[in-house]
């Protein structure tokens, strides 16, 4: 059985994708803790922490209705996100999270939670000028996946995207066209 410090050391070697498949392979047979995990993508070591992060997006998507268990451990950290490498893989894992098509028992999991902190992160993270346009695209999603349960998003978020695409690049332009098309049929 792999153990947390044994984890650390493979995330320090040479990483790639092929090291990603071959660590989520062994995180879902050996049932390593996914909350450590988490924990680990705030390491003080910016690149253990990406690498921890690359891990855990691998992991929860690997199979969302197992980790849906960890998710409020998940959302619990998400307003201390500060390593720029590890927003893009936390808003995600929530686009996948709380996408339309996702297993009821990932949506029951996350009815349990308040994701009053996240939503309010996410809209940050999409205003904030500094932060790459990946992550802004994925809390985009993820917020418009949660605009159901909050019906103050909608609005919100269209008065974001329409200010985004002013400047934004071709992933802004692409996504924000797509959200707002879509929101103005909800």
């Amino acid at each position: 059985m792999l153990s947390k410090d044994q984890l650390i050391q493979e995330l320090y070697k040479t990483f790639g994708k092929t090291k990603i498949a071959k660590l989520t392979a062994i995180v879902n047979e050996q049932a390593l803790s996914v909350d450590d995990l988490i924990d680990l993508t705030f390491h003080q070591d910016k690149i253990l922490g990406f690498r921890a992060m690359w891990l855990l997006d691998s992991v929860m998507l690997s199979d969302i209705v197992r980790y849906s268990a960890n998710l409020k451990h998940f959302l619990s950290r998400i307003t201390e996100v500060n390593n720029e490498s590890c927003k893009r893989h936390y808003a995600r894992i929530m686009m996948f999270m709380t996408a339309p098509n996702a297993p009821d028992v990932v949506k029951a999991a996350l009815e349990e939670i308040d994701l009053e902190d996240t939503v309010e992160q996410f809209f940050d993270w999409i205003i904030h000028p500094k932060v790459k346009p990946a992550v802004k695209v994925f809390a985009a999603d993820a917020l418009f996946n949660l605009s159901e349960r909050y019906d103050w998003i909608a609005e919100e978020l269209a008065n974001q995207l329409e200010f985004l695409m002013r400047t934004g690049g071709p992933a802004i332009q692409v996504r924000g066209k797509k959200l707002l098309a879509a929101l103005n049929q909800k």
